[in-house]
């Protein structure tokens, strides 16, 4: 099996013929591994398919989350809202929050992903990069896009937002639907620009800092329409704040696999989340960035132990974070062959 081939069974509920091992990378972490200009790796698309076709072979075991992901950093969603994007050399850029705040956003539609902010250049780029990559037997299998609070969290800040659901519910609904319409709209055009796609992720931490009752207000009846929007596809949820509270509930919004924080348990999430496949979660910081080889491997055979590697695609607790080594990624693979 190829990694992609190990990911894409477990994801649906299968067997591999050894544990898959997948990492989400992006901007902030991709052109500071190969020591590249940032804005060159978003411009200049020669250099983007160099560095992104290094990846594969320098990890030949490893399937990249989404993969060949034409993204700029987190600011194609708040974009198409008239969030101000400044960019930078040495890192993904920085989103300001809209002028005006709620009563401004409540004046947009839903944003058209071909015609408006950075979203055209997007699908474009991915056209593009698919052309090049045909002809080497590659296409680029999962699309992505940044969840409804996620990006209301960028538009009017994440302390405003969370007071807002509870000071302004019915607005803030408002807003959360044109965003989810938006988000669904996003996702298709970048499915419909690749050829045979078969995933896509949704990135979104701030539903873990929702109560109970603010979840359901405020994160199924959006997060339930995206992915139902897309049954057949692998949908992987990103989430990495932690939230024991909601793993239950968060179970039954109908993604596949879930990439989550490593302050929660894998035995724990497991018991709980028994019909999703967990992407995780060795310690994107601490371990990953801060640890040793050795620590990597350790905590990604405790991974396999509690899980007994059922459902289990070995990963970190996140994204993965400016400034890991080759090493302690190479450490979790090499964790596949004591299970």
């Amino acid at each position: 099996m190829t990694p992609w081939e190990r990911f894409a069974t477990v994801a649906r509920g299968g067997v591999a013929d050894k544990i898959p091992v997948a990492f989400i990378v992006d901007s902030p972490w991709i052109p500071g591994f190969f020591g590249i200009d940032t804005l060159d790796y978003f411009l200049r698309l020669d250099e983007w398919l160099r560095v992104n076709l290094a990846l594969r072979e320098r990890f030949p075991e490893i399937a990249w989350i989404p993969g060949f992901w034409i993204e700029y950093g987190m600011a194609a969603e708040p974009s198409v809202f008239g969030a101000r994007i400044v960019w930078h050399h040495d890192q993904a850029p920085s989103i300001e929050h809209v002028p005006g705040g709620l009563a401004t956003l409540l004046q947009f539609e839903p944003a058209d992903p071909y015609k408006h902010g950075l979203m055209p250049l997007v699908l474009q780029r991915y056209a593009d990069a698919e052309k090049r990559l045909l002809p080497e037997g590659l296409n680029i299998k999962m699309v992505a896009a940044r969840g409804p609070l996620a990006v209301a969290g960028w538009l009017v800040g994440i302390t405003e937002l969370l007071i807002g659901l509870k000071t302004e519910p019915e607005s803030y609904a408002r807003l959360l639907d044109t965003i989810t319409t938006t988000i669904i709209a996003w996702l298709r055009a970048q499915l419909s620009v690749l050829r045979a796609p078969e995933g896509l992720l949704v990135l979104d931490d701030i539903v873990g800092m929702l109560s109970p009752k603010l979840f359901e207000q405020f994160a199924r009846p959006y997060f339930s329409r995206i992915f139902g929007e897309f049954r057949g596809l692998i949908r992987v949820y990103h989430n990495d704040t932690p939230c024991p509270r909601l793993l239950e509930s968060l179970a039954t919004l109908g993604f596949d696999v879930f990439n989550f924080s490593h302050e929660m348990d894998i035995a724990d999430v497991q018991a709980k989340m028994p019909r999703i496949a967990l992407m995780g979660n060795v310690p994107t910081l601490d371990v990953m960035v801060r640890g040793t080889p050795a620590q990597a491997e350790a905590w990604a055979r405790e991974c396999i132990r509690k899980t007994n590697g059922r459902g289990l695609i070995l990963s970190a607790g996140g994204g993965v974070s400016p400034g890991t080594p080759a090493e302690t990624i190479e450490s979790v693979v090499k964790a596949t062959g004591a299970r």
